[in-house]
């Protein structure tokens, strides 16, 4: 009986121990924000123009993502220095990164979780600190590959949806922009009620939202078509001729989330709808990748029209030219494109790219910044 007394009382322990541990952390103090800013650079140079297009390449750190206070802060000083510079005007429409909101996976967590210097070690911690939570959802929802960071996903994707709509339809309406809020790894994703509603049974997607001065949330969502090999154990793709058009400030638009803008199906999609503006959202991983030699198409078949010569001789960024924003939509009728980068220091992934600005059909001269920059075309 004694024995048992005492493995019980053990056991007690161990919870209470855990318990604590657990809850530890959690608790995030603000701090000013540092935004790192090395670029604001008006590309047209007509302070007056009629319509114009705010890309902003923000430099996040995993910590920027903890609390919502730190998010809307750090995203709060990028618009606040568009505004100062004089770029946020009646039919501005401000174009935000890929995955700018899915690292709000770790909001709420425990502050190390965002110290790890690889992502592995940070989500081995979320699991730890949130076991119930995490194996309900590892055992009753999806057939992703994949299934750990599905789960990690799934598990956070009601409160990262929450903070995304609040955080953008504030931002949107307090600076009296159009915002394409970069991309969020949601499932099912949805807008009712102007709300982001997510169906965890759902597939997980890559998804673009849009924003507008009244703070309302376009009820289309652009859904990522063609997922590179890094998402497909655990991203669906959507059919490309799901891809919706945008009246954004009186301007047909559409929208292609990053690897979306290398396939040919895409332009002829946004031929069909008669946009006159193509917007990419990108998040390029891996420090220095631009200058790497270029390893082909990364999770779809590489398409009739791309010179197989050129994997392994250019570079990166060079393809980039050569057979994503820039080069393609000189082949449309749109003539006027923008496509920024997320930059920043997120655990182990690391981040690269440059901001391509078109009007007219021309590339544009601009210069870069390896980590935070406002850009301002007019057109």
């Amino acid at each position: 009986m004694n024995l048992k007394r005492y493995g019980l009382a053990g056991l007690v322990i161990l919870v209470l121990f855990w318990a604590g541990w657990s809850l530890s952390g959690r608790s995030h103090s603000f701090t000013s924000e540092v935004l790192e800013l090395e670029q604001v650079y008006n590309i047209s140079g007509d302070a007056n123009c009629e319509r114009n297009v705010v890309g902003i390449q923000p430099f996040m750190k995993t910590e920027d993502y903890l609390s919502e206070e730190k998010f809307q802060a750090k995203m709060s000083g990028y618009f606040e220095e568009a505004r100062k510079a004089g770029f946020l005007r009646k039919k501005t429409i401000v174009l935000l990164p890929e995955y700018l909101g899915t690292w709000l996976v770790i909001n709420g967590e425990k502050e190390s979780v965002a110290g790890y210097a690889d992502m592995q070690s940070a989500m081995g911690v979320m699991i730890l600190s949130n076991p119930i939570n995490f194996f309900r959802y590892y055992l009753d929802h999806g057939d992703e590959s994949d299934k750990v960071a599905a789960s990690l996903f799934r598990m956070k994707s009601g409160a990262m949806a929450e903070i995304y709509g609040r955080v953008f339809r504030n931002l949107a309406s307090s600076f009296n922009v159009t915002i394409v809020a970069g991309s969020i790894v949601l499932p099912g994703p949805a807008v009712q009620q102007n709300e982001i509603v997510i169906s965890s049974k759902q597939p997980l997607y890559n998804a673009s939202f849009v924003f507008y001065p009244d703070g309302s949330i376009d009820p289309h969502i652009v859904l990522k078509s063609y997922p590179i090999g890094s998402e497909l154990p655990f991203l669906e793709s959507a059919p490309i001729d799901s891809l919706p058009l945008f009246h954004l400030q009186g301007t047909s638009t559409a929208i292609l989330v990053c690897a979306d803008s290398w396939y040919p199906d895409s332009y002829k999609m946004v031929d069909s709808l008669d946009a006159a503006l193509v917007l990419v959202p990108s998040y390029c991983t891996g420090d220095g990748t631009m200058a790497k030699k270029w390893k082909g198409y990364d999770g779809g078949a590489i398409p009739a029209d791309v010179d197989r010569l050129d994997v392994g001789k250019i570079n990166e960024g060079e393809a980039w030219v050569r057979y994503a924003l820039p080069g393609r939509i000189a082949r449309c009728k749109a003539k006027t494109g923008v496509n920024v980068f997320l930059r920043g220091q997120l655990w182990d992934l690391g981040s690269d790219g440059q901001p391509f600005f078109v009007r007219q059909g021309q590339l544009l001269d601009v210069p870069g910044s390896e980590k935070a920059g406002i850009w301002n075309l007019c057109f």
